[in-house]
């Protein structure tokens, strides 16, 4: 197996070329997977030395980013880069002085079990000395039944023995030996504690005592054997991981952060109806590193004394969602096939073109030319469903073709929803892919972050109901980026139009987007559609657009590239119209590629020249807008 050496720029390849992997393989089984979790974190070399600095000082980590980046991967890492040394074993003891006070201890790891197992051979020798008091109980009573045997004295001896039995479980001796309880057991541990508290409530986070139901007359449990330990005890000399770390109450993240300073907290009954709430402990160490985690809104939801702490005593990072497409990095994506396949255990390895094809949907995941995805989550369920499908065809390696019908299977619910929105607005004529029609456009849009649709859009031209000015009247649940688009659109109009268009009102409408519209990509398509109606020329209806507009008739750039061709592909669209500036953000499979004539265009003039039908009015109108409009000049 020999590898490439890797290239820092990023590589240009066309869809259907054999791609250069940096490494050459049969199947993934030649390619070796790092032991260390920190060596199998893909691309986010920046959070991956914040880790290593962060363990070996036991820094606190805010992480921020979008899900399935590796955020929980790299707090598990920091665990396995821990020292396990250090590691101490927690037990609660009963408090003879305040039975509501239990003391601490704190111990070496794996000595807490052996303390516990003394105290438990004491008391085992107690219950021993109740036993023999019971025999000897019954065997008096059976020496007096066998002197003087009767009805009454059997009864009164079966009492006497019942009796005896009753004082003897309730009684306790002067030197009565409580077991203490073991909270934490570090005994065993390779690695330091990694604990998971995302999600828990204010008991699971912080700790908690039971509810004693028989609380007097002997019968109670004893306070300490109640005490029950909070994950931030649990990850005591280790790593407490929380995401979504802002959907904890801010309560919970006021004691959370005092336990942070003070490196140890009580563990109290949680509910105030408890008996528990009268128990409280020690302060139970919990000396942890906290390795928080969240996206761009968890900042604002945060307790700022919570943050202002990490902050000042550790690192905040934010997750990238891209890598530059390099030799380097596209050899990094074939280690992380390889690690899927390890991790998952029930799969098998994929052959070269099967990781070819896995690469290829990175790129186009990316949505950015020269970029690989990091959202390795969502390529991990296409490697593990091509795989179940390798499984099911009785395959001993997955190949390209369980990979391409896997993203098929495996397709996300904006995926199916937009499949579903294109094929029931065919059915219904909502989208038109033939003919040409005046003010009617197809735009397209995205759903989500992968999925497309077609986004049929209509203009009409009225008299203005108002003798002081016209307005643009746009429908169909816009949001304010689109709404201040649309109002761009009508700077270009007056622009070419060499006319005053107040006399006018001018009706844009979404046609059914009953899930609303947001962003500046139908910018192109709104101009398409007014000026089509203004001039009478009919607008081709086998073309599709998207590309934001600027006020000067420049196409800029947009997001979702692929996925809005795709959904016109599968609308039966056959040319589709992108900003130039977004040519190579496009990766469509070699038999997609050719049902689509795709036109990257730079000024909203080429746009008309391939969106309108034919006609000497077109001709017309296009030189005089780019007579007008300040495009293509110094």
């Amino acid at each position: 197996m020999s590898e490439n050496p890797g290239q820092e720029r990023p590589l240009e390849a066309r869809y259907g070329e054999r791609l250069d992997l940096g490494v050459e393989f049969e199947t993934t089984e030649e390619i070796k997977v790092p032991e260390r979790l920190i060596d199998q974190v893909i691309g986010q070399d920046h959070a991956v030395e914040v880790i290593k600095t962060a363990a070996g000082q036991r820094r606190h980590v805010l992480l921020i980013g979008e899900p399935g980046t590796g955020k929980s991967m790299l707090g598990q890492a920091m665990a396995e880069l821990l020292p396990t040394e250090n590691l101490e074993d927690i037990l609660v003891f009963p408090n003879p002085e305040d039975e509501n006070m239990p003391k601490v201890k704190t111990v070496p790891a794996c000595q807490g079990r052996k303390i516990v197992e003394r105290y438990r051979e004491k008391a085992r020798s107690q219950e021993n000395i109740k036993s023999y008091l019971l025999i000897a109980v019954v065997f008096m009573v059976m020496m007096a039944i066998m002197i003087d045997y009767s009805t009454t004295n059997f009864i009164m001896g079966l009492l006497v023995v019942l009796f005896t039995m009753m004082i003897l479980s309730n009684m306790r001796l002067r030197t009565t030996v409580l077991v203490p309880k073991l909270l934490v057991d570090n005994c065993g541990r390779t690695k330091a504690p990694f604990v998971d508290a995302t999600g828990a409530h204010a008991g699971a986070l912080l700790g908690d005592v039971r509810h004693d139901p028989f609380q007097s007359g002997g019968l109670g449990t004893p306070a300490h054997e109640r005490v029950e330990p909070g994950m931030i005890h649990r990850a005591h000399k280790g790593v407490l991981f929380i995401d979504e770390i802002a959907t904890l109450s801010l309560k919970m993240q006021q004691s959370l952060l005092t336990a942070m300073q003070e490196k140890k907290f009580p563990i109290t009954g949680q509910s105030e109806l408890s008996s528990g709430a009268m128990v409280r402990t020690e302060p139970v160490p919990c000396d942890f590193i906290l390795v928080a985690a969240g996206n761009l809104d968890t900042i604002e939801k945060m307790h700022p004394a919570l943050r202002s702490r990490i902050r000042g005593y550790g690192y905040e990072v934010y997750m990238r969602t891209t890598m530059p497409d390099t030799i380097e990095n596209r050899r990094k994506l074939v280690q992380f096939v390889a690690q899927e396949v390890k991790r998952d255990g029930k799969i098998p390895h994929f052959t070269r073109d099967a990781v070819e094809e896995i690469v290829r949907e990175a790129q186009k995941r990316a949505g950015r030319k020269g970029h690989l995805t990091l959202r390795l989550r969502d390529l991990g369920g296409i490697v593990r469903a091509a795989g179940d499908i390798a499984i099911k065809k009785g395959k001993k390696y997955v190949e390209r073709e369980d990979v391409l019908e896997a993203m098929k299977i495996a397709k996300p619910l904006e995926k199916q929803l937009a499949d579903w929105y294109i094929e029931n607005k065919k059915e219904y004529q909502v989208i038109k892919t033939e003919g040409g029609e005046i003010g009617r456009v197809n735009g397209l849009a995205v759903i989500g972050e992968q999925s497309g649709i077609v986004l049929p859009i209509e203009a009409v031209v009225a008299p203005a109901a108002s003798k002081e000015e016209g307005k643009i009247i746009v429908t169909g649940k816009l949001g304010e980026i689109a709404k201040e688009a649309v109002q761009n659109v009508s700077a270009i109009i007056k622009r070419y139009k060499g006319e005053d268009i107040s006399k006018y009102d001018i009706h844009v409408q979404f046609l059914q987007t009953y899930e609303g519209v947001e962003g500046d990509s139908a910018s192109i398509s709104v101009a398409t559609a007014v000026i089509s109606a203004l001039e009478n020329i009919p607008i081709r209806q086998d073309v599709a657009m998207t590309g934001s507009l600027s006020v000067r008739g420049e196409v800029l750039p947009i997001g979702g590239a692929t996925p809005k061709i795709e959904a016109a592909i599968e609308a039966g669209i056959k040319t589709v119209i992108i900003p130039k500036a977004n040519e190579k953000d496009v990766f469509l499979s070699k038999d997609k590629a050719e049902k689509i004539q795709i036109i990257p265009v730079e000024t909203i003039d080429q746009v008309l020249e391939v969106a309108l039908v034919d006609s000497p009015e077109k001709d017309g109108l296009i030189k005089r807008i780019r007579d007008a409009l300040p495009i293509g000049r110094a």
